[in-house]
């Protein structure tokens, strides 16, 4: 059992960097693959990024590569999404999630077992 909480969501104008995080409770963190979703008001959720257990791989959406940034401290048990040049349409509810079935670049939600409750990011124009 996996217990996911995110923070570091906010208000910010664009351009404008944020970093969030998501703290994981349970000492088999370091197993599972992570995930970052979003999902904006009127919307599907979307994939938005992943990384595997170890780190060594990391996975983007296209509409934020070269953006983005995934990364996690297992010593932690957290996640971390790097936020750079936020765009209003970056504005959503961002989710973590953790699974340990396929691989990064493998999308579906349905491959994740663990959800956080989500932060809200806004971004004005």
């Amino acid at each position: 059992q996996v217990q996911l909480v995110e923070s570091g969501g906010g208000l910010v104008q664009a351009g404008d960097s944020l970093r969030l995080s998501c703290a994981a409770s349970g000492r088999t963190f370091s197993s599972y693959r992570m995930g970052w979703f979003r999902q904006a008001p009127g919307k599907e959720r979307e994939f938005v990024a992943a990384i595997s257990w170890s780190g060594g791989n990391t996975f983007h959406a296209d509409s934020v590569k070269g953006r983005f940034t995934i990364s996690r401290d297992n010593a932690k048990n957290t996640v971390y999404l790097q936020m750079n040049s936020l765009k209003p349409e970056d504005t959503a509810v961002y989710y973590c999630a953790a699974g340990n079935r396929g691989t990064v670049t493998m999308t579906f939600e349905a491959l994740y077992d663990y959800w956080g409750q989500g932060t809200q990011v806004t971004v004005s124009s």
